[in-house]
């Protein structure tokens, strides 16, 4: 699995004009990417590991703070473009695999104390946030 883990102050993800996810105070937004040979254990350390990274303001968690997360799939992760201009997607799961997966790190989360909103699996989203610090990191496991 990857993560692009970004700070921010707010986040929202819109579908079809309808804001289907939203964080409007300190938190994370989360870009999930998951490959074929991820696991419902990859997908329960990487909640963990989001919820007690230590990015906050003052060198705290979500789990320190109760922030809240937005976690959006992001087949795109896996892309490759180190060959010509366009990128191949082949190491991304197909959806059958990965959107259970995604699910999973929102459960595991949640299970955690986590409050989480999400964005719509496979839908065209547009994501808007602003970048706290800015602060961007790229987690794989």
């Amino acid at each position: 699995m990857r993560a692009v883990v970004q700070r921010v102050t707010s986040a929202s993800v819109v579908v079809e004009g309808t804001t289907v996810g939203a964080v409007d105070e300190p938190g994370l937004l989360v870009l999930v990417g998951v490959t074929h040979t991820d696991t419902r254990a990859e997908a329960a350390k990487l909640a963990a590991k989001l919820w007690g990274l230590r990015v906050l303001d003052g060198e705290k968690s979500c789990s320190d703070v109760g922030a809240p997360l937005l976690v959006v799939s992001q087949f795109t992760l896996y892309g490759d473009a180190r060959k010509g201009r366009r990128p191949t997607w082949q190491a991304a799961a197909p959806g059958p695999v990965a959107e259970p997966l995604v699910e999973a790190v929102v459960e595991e989360l949640r299970a955690l104390g986590a409050r989480v909103e999400t964005g719509v699996f496979g839908a065209d989203m547009k994501v808007s946030l602003v970048n706290d610090g800015p602060i961007t990191l790229i987690l794989e496991l």
